[in-house]
């Protein structure tokens, strides 16, 4: 809207004129604005909605003063007919017209009611009045400022609902989506934490969304300007979801992955058992052929892992991935470990017959050494020989004896191979 411009003493006929012509442009201007308010889609949407809150009350203020905009602007309009009709009665308009036009054109010569004037903005003006007179700058500049305060309120109305309550629909779409997902993997209310969740963000967002269309100001942000719907509450609603999926994502890959888990545990398990049965089974013959006190007890099979394995597998029956996934990571990390002690076990009660092994072969290198180095025929190694053969292959075997005996038939053939001629030796 323009300004008109200042007062003065009486106004020729060519001022008159000028000043009319502004005023024409000026009321052109207004009506154009006015009608654009009038058919703004945030004025018509306030209009016609059942609001609340802080947005009710700013439309109940916005809304008088929208009325008090046209009333204003038929008094201006009217003033400005009259001066029309005034300055088209001659050409060369009286003394007393001319008075008359000034007192319309720059003087206080509008007359507004005050009842036209809304409750919030007579602080603008002082107290209310039954009846003001007003200048037609006086007129415009109120004009002006209740436009701006219509505009500013439907806009950042019609902004909101432009931008929120849609995206929140998408959002409760897809919060919808991931809810049938979780459904179908067990991530259920009261069974599962994200279960209760996701519950609680479909009540988030049905709320969220009745609150941005009954009261859409509640969402503008007018600092910085020009301002911005505030999207705080949506994005946040969205941040929930992406933690929700990734754990239902999480919950499902289990499912997928169960039987292939399940069966390498099945595996695993198996072959601890199968390990610690070789395991008790050497043990017997270790106590029957080696003559030791001091080879390890070997423990039964791990019962609890089996139970648990037999849980997981009921719950991949009854679809419960929710549960499935925390006890397979649980048994995956037990069965290996149950593998390691299974082997562990049996190289520990085997360690005397792989020790027997080793002294039969020694003694063995050694006499294919002594008849390479043509002694076999010696008495005192072919004696050493059969006291150290019939140590180890006797049960129980005394693996230390049979030790010491291995070593004394060894320094017997280094001694003899040192105190032989070289030609003999060749």
């Amino acid at each position: 809207m323009a300004v008109a411009g200042p007062s003065g003493p009486v106004m020729g006929r060519e001022d008159v004129d000028r000043a009319l012509a502004r005023l024409a442009t000026e009321h052109e201007a207004i009506e154009s604005s006015l009608l654009s308010l009038q058919d703004h889609s945030g004025r018509r949407l306030l209009e016609g909605a059942e609001l609340t809150g802080v947005t009710k009350e700013r439309w109940a203020e916005t809304d008088a003063a929208i009325t008090a905009l046209w009333t204003h602007f038929e008094a201006y309009t009217d003033a400005l007919t009259t001066a029309r009709e005034i300055r088209a009665r001659r050409r060369w308009p009286t003394q007393t017209e001319l008075r008359r036009l000034t007192e319309l054109l720059r003087g206080e010569g509008v007359s507004v009611t005050g009842a036209a004037v809304p409750d919030a903005a007579r602080s603008l003006t002082g107290p209310a009045k039954l009846t003001e007179q007003l200048s037609l700058d006086q007129l415009l500049t109120r004009m002006n400022g209740w436009y701006d305060q219509a505009m500013e309120t439907v806009a950042a109305a019609d902004s909101v609902w432009s931008a929120l309550p849609a995206r929140i629909d998408l959002l409760a779409a897809e919060t919808q989506r991931v809810r049938s997902l979780a459904h179908s993997v067990g991530v259920r209310p009261g069974a599962h934490p994200s279960g209760d969740e996701i519950e609680d963000l479909v009540a988030e967002l049905t709320e969220l969304r009745a609150q941005t269309v009954s009261d859409p100001l509640a969402f503008w942000r007018a600092r910085p300007t020009p301002g911005r719907p505030d999207t705080s509450r949506y994005e946040t609603a969205g941040r929930r979801l992406d933690g929700i999926r990734r754990e239902v994502e999480a919950v499902m890959h289990v499912r997928d992955d169960a039987e292939h888990r399940l069966s390498r545990l099945r595996d695993v398990l198996s072959r601890a058992d199968r390990t610690l049965t070789e395991a008790r089974s050497a043990r017997v013959e270790v106590l029957s052929k080696i003559l030791a006190s001091d080879v390890p007890a070997v423990s039964g099979p791990a019962s609890a892992l089996h139970e648990q394995l037999a849980a997981a597998e009921d719950f991949t029956r009854s679809a419960q991935w929710h549960r499935l996934s925390p006890l397979l990571d649980s048994l995956e990390q037990h069965a290996d470990d149950e593998l390691l002690r299974a082997r562990e076990s049996l190289t520990a009660v085997t360690a005397p017959l792989a020790v027997r092994a080793e002294l039969r072969g020694r003694l063995d290198a050694y006499r294919a050494k002594v008849a390479r180095l043509g002694m076999a025929e010696d008495p005192l190694l072919i004696e050493r020989y059969d006291q150290a053969r019939r140590l180890l292959w006797s049960a129980p075997c005394d693996l230390a004896a049979a030790e010491r005996t291995v070593q004394r038939y060894q320094q017997a053939v280094a001694e003899l191979g040192t105190q032989r001629p070289p030609q003999d030796r060749r």
